[in-house]
């Protein structure tokens, strides 16, 4: 393809954000929040006869954000320079606030921009960055607290003996960590249901106080959970350095995180084993590489929180990656939305060697408008 259309260097020409929300399978719920649906926002950015897309999930309200902050800043600069976009669109929202919704929608754009450039280059998003490796691991990840015994058996099994992901994680922390008991009960089914050739891990999303969750240390250490993820709240930094130091299993946390000084002072208090960053919400492609590198130089490594077939590229890219999240609600939305879906074979999922160019994601337009919330 040539890279360069009529007229000169390609700049971005259109900027369009769409929302879609789509309900989950069942009712489902973590520690501390319930939900019955997911709202993806897609972002289109338009030059030279190639369409980039980019996502987010969380509120409709951030493709609003797309259209009144960030598309006048976008629109006209050259599609070769996503991270000089990525910092106009900071500098722009300086008085609306970036954390959240903002940093949300601010990250669709930064991925479609980048899966822009990937297309009209020709090349797998992948091959743009660089691969530090091809096969890119994936743990399965669900097991929410609304689930009936046999749901959470047959997902699990699903995972590990159907399609070969040999790390799973179950949601704890119920109501807030007062169903400790059904947490406990709950961890040593999944243990029984993947045998103990699979890894086990587990996700309290806050849920629980200190002293509950050193408590619970012992327990999980006898279980074989090797990730203990949120045990308390990501912002009590103090908190996870106690549990960390009192833990069997790696502590985690990091997937709120929408600025470099967020990592940083995470990483800087001893916080966590491994750190988690969200490219759909830390700044997008542009913002996760650089949290990978303030990972890296700390010596940690850095695991992809949900969204995974945005992930899967970006994570092929550093060195000091574990796994991208194969989260239930996000794989299902992905694979019903998108052609061009990477298959977790045996665990593993290998970026750029199928497909087409960028993120390798077609819009399936008559799927998605039935789910459409904005327009």
């Amino acid at each position: 393809m040539n890279a360069t259309p009529a007229g000169g260097e390609p700049l971005v020409r259109t900027v369009e954000a769409a929302a879609y929300t789509v309900p989950t399978d069942s009712p489902e719920a973590d520690g501390t929040l319930a939900w019955e649906s997911t709202t993806l926002v897609l972002v289109r950015v338009g030059s030279g006869g190639a369409t980039g897309l980019g996502y987010t999930y969380g509120a409709a309200a951030a493709a609003q954000v797309v259209d009144d902050l960030l598309a006048g800043v976008v629109t006209g600069r050259r599609a070769w320079d996503p991270p000089g976009a990525n910092e106009a669109m900071r500098r722009a929202v300086r008085n609306a606030g970036f954390p959240g919704l903002i940093a949300g929608a601010v990250s669709a754009v930064d991925i479609a921009l980048w899966d822009l450039k990937a297309r009209l280059l020709g090349l797998p998003l992948v091959d743009l960055l660089g691969a530090s490796a091809r096969d890119v691991p994936v743990y399965g990840s669900g097991g929410f607290t609304t689930y009936a015994s046999g749901q959470q058996d047959r997902q699990l099994r699903g995972w590990v003996h159907d399609q070969g992901i040999s790390r799973v994680k179950i949601k704890i922390g119920e109501s807030w960590g007062r169903a400790e008991q059904r947490d406990r009960e709950r961890i040593a089914a999944a243990r029984a249901s993947i045998g103990d050739a699979a890894e086990l891990y587990v996700d309290a999303n806050g849920a629980y106080t200190r002293k509950q969750a050193i408590r619970m240390a012992p327990f999980l250490a006898g279980e074989g959970v090797s990730w203990f993820e949120e045990p308390v709240s990501s912002d009590d930094l103090t908190g996870l350095a106690m549990v960390r130091t009192a833990a069997a299993a790696d502590v985690t946390a990091g997937e709120y995180g929408c600025t470099l000084p967020y990592f940083r002072r995470m990483i800087d208090s001893g916080a966590v084993d491994c750190l988690q960053a969200d490219a759909t919400r830390c700044g997008g492609i542009t913002g996760w590489l650089r949290a990978a590198a303030l990972a890296e130089a700390a010596g940690l490594q850095i695991s992809a929180h949900c969204a995974p077939h945005v992930h899967a590229h970006v994570g092929a890219a550093v060195a000091n990656l574990r796994h991208v999240e194969w989260f239930h609600d996000h794989v299902g939305i992905e694979q019903r939305f998108f052609d061009g879906v990477l298959p977790p074979e045996g665990g593993t999922l290998r970026p750029g060697r199928v497909g087409g160019c960028g993120l390798g994601l077609e819009l399936r337009e008559e799927v998605a408008e039935h789910y459409r919330v904005r327009r």
